[in-house]
């Protein structure tokens, strides 16, 4: 085999890993990082999970029915560094959680703090810099 085999091959392995990072981050377009929204409800599902975790909250609409709202957070290694568990927040748990909400109105945001049960306040090891610490 000779040297320009090598060196061909040695590329052709090493641009796959450095493609892989790229296709795991997305744009915080989509969120209006200049606003945020706090919501009262009440956990419907924590999905601990990489590369971001989620939490699905129902909160009572202006007639009172229940809507699902998707709370998008940062990875669990993040979130980890912060204090935070996979058992941090249950269903059922009573929560205030303050986001950034969807630009096209959609039931969803970034996350930035939540208020649990107990009054404790938790935040984000946020991606946009503006979460409680």
């Amino acid at each position: 085999m000779n040297v320009r085999a090598l060196i061909v091959g040695g590329i052709a392995l090493a641009l796959p890993a450095t493609a892989i990072p790229a296709f795991a981050h997305h744009s915080y377009a989509e969120f209006a990082t200049d606003k945020k929204v706090t919501l009262e409800g009440t956990v419907k599902e924590f999905q601990w999970t990489n590369p971001h975790s989620w939490m699905l909250v129902m909160v009572p609409n202006a007639s009172g029915q229940p809507e699902q709202w998707a709370v998008e957070f940062s990875s669990v290694s993040l979130l980890a560094e912060r204090g935070w568990k996979p058992k941090t927040v249950v269903p059922g748990n009573k929560v205030a959680i303050t986001f950034h909400p969807m630009r096209n109105g959609s039931h969803a945001g970034s996350f930035m703090s939540i208020k649990l049960p107990n009054g404790k306040v938790m935040g984000d090891a946020d991606r946009l810099g503006t979460a409680a610490q």
